[in-house]
């Protein structure tokens, strides 16, 4: 009898549960209602059947419990039951799958009048292209990935030159207008999913697949990816922009073109050594560093990190509230007038001799690199060399004091958290891998061992 209650309880709580749970559809931003119905009509279906099956099953117990003198009756076989069962299974599996069919038939097939975009998924981060003035986007192959084309777009196919290419993780689409998702990864399996657009769909190596939604409510909403693709798949985090149609123009319109980013001129070294001469009083002639003036060693640095936190500490995305050292750079990354003399100092940093700097840290070497291989390896590889492909700087060789306290600055919020340093965003979470000072010197001990 006491069974029979518990069932019973166990059905009115779960109803209960599932219609006070704060846990629900987010508020839908796309033309996909269709796919909540869908969904709704499996809830109550499968409901049906959880209460119904519950129910029954706690009667069964109430109503056949053991009592003295009774003898249960053996029926092998009840055709009646049975073909009602049948039935009754396969109303229920239809109510579900037909619903589904219908909408995957509208899935599948894209309105004549959606405009496309590419959706570029790669450890960990998102990028978009558009296409150019001829409403066509160019190809692109994998093979031909490299740091100046990190699309892959083909040089060689006319169609790709005025291809909008947006290396940034926020996708920006005008409202009320269908979009066809070109999906393709460059490396394993990701997924793209936006919550509020209901639609979501693999990225497979070697394929392009696609999805395809009209927005229909403006905001900012979270590009999540939903296949486990490595150890920095919880922080593959990206945004889509819906906004009117002349604010997406207007953003489109300050965007680069494939063609504008290969047409670069080449940077000028005798320019960024000239302009260096105002960073060697700190970082030194030959870039080595010097901890007491908290200028770190640049020499052995990549050229596109050095350039990317200059323009960062020249935009506001680094030296603020907190960052005191960082502050001092603002200053003197400002000296630069634009983003050619940038590039003139990255260049001629990259020609310094890389000494590897002496260390200055100890700590545990073993469980530094329990940490390292388990967290920072994926990125910045096994021998600390980093690599432009995951935006991960390299760590072999350099000022072991300058990482101890760039570690803690982002796990203290100094750093990392301003809206346009994406990637600084990610290692905020990778840090907390780190649980204080004493294991940010062990992994700081560790790389000293990649000198």
């Amino acid at each position: 009898m006491a069974l029979a209650v518990v069932i019973f309880l166990l059905v009115i709580g779960s109803i209960i549960f599932h219609f006070a749970s704060p846990w629900w559809f987010t508020d839908i931003a796309a033309d996909w209602g269709s796919i909540d119905f869908t969904i709704n009509v499996t809830f109550w279906v499968t409901g049906i059947v959880f209460i119904a099956t519950n129910l029954f099953l706690a009667y069964c117990v109430w109503k056949f419990r053991q009592k003295d003198g009774h003898k249960a009756v053996y029926e092998p076989e009840n055709t009646k039951l049975e073909v009602g069962l049948s039935a009754f299974t396969t109303v229920g599996v239809i109510a579900m799958l037909a619903p589904g069919l219908f909408v995957w038939a509208s899935f599948v097939n894209v309105p004549e009048e959606a405009g496309q975009i590419e959706v570029l998924a790669s450890q960990w981060q998102w990028q978009y292209r558009y296409p150019g003035a001829d409403g066509q986007l160019g190809t692109a192959d994998v093979q031909l990935v490299s740091i100046d084309n990190p699309f892959g777009v083909n040089p060689e196919d006319p169609n790709g030159q005025d291809d909008v290419v947006v290396n940034d993780p926020v996708l920006h689409l005008p409202m009320g207008q269908p979009v066809q998702a070109l999906l393709r990864s460059h490396d394993v399996l990701h997924n793209f999913t936006v919550a509020q657009f209901r639609v979501k769909m693999d990225l497979v190596p070697g394929l392009v697949s696609y999805l395809w939604f009209e927005p229909t409510r403006e905001g900012t909403f979270d590009v999540l990816c939903e296949e486990l693709c490595g150890i920095g798949h919880f922080i593959m985090r990206g945004a889509v922009v819906v906004e009117p149609q002349e604010e997406f123009d207007a953003w489109l319109a300050t965007q680069p073109t494939f063609a504008e980013t290969q047409a670069q001129s080449a940077p000028n070294v005798a320019a960024g050594q000239a302009a260096y001469a105002a960073c060697a009083s700190c970082h030194g002639q030959n870039g080595e560093g010097n901890q007491a003036l908290n200028a770190p060693k640049l020499a052995g640095q990549q050229a596109w990190y050095v350039e990317r936190q200059l323009n960062y500490f020249k935009q506001g995305v680094r030296g603020g509230e907190g960052d005191a050292e960082g502050a001092q750079m603002v200053a003197f990354a400002n000296m630069l007038a634009d983003d050619q003399a940038v590039r003139n100092v990255a260049a001629y940093i990259e020609t310094l001799t890389d000494t590897p700097a002496e260390p200055t840290i100890m700590g545990d070497v073993d469980n530094g690199y329990d940490i390292y291989d388990r967290n920072c390896a994926a990125c910045h590889l096994d021998d600390g060399a980093g690599t432009w492909y995951t935006d991960a700087p390299k760590l072999a060789g350099m000022s072991d004091w300058y990482f101890v306290t760039q570690i803690q600055k982002f796990r203290d919020g100094i750093r990392g958290l301003h809206p346009e340093d994406d990637y600084g965003e990610q290692m905020v979470s990778m840090a907390t891998a780190m649980s204080g000072l004493e294991e940010i010197q062990d992994v700081a001990a560790y790389i000293n061992t990649m000198r």
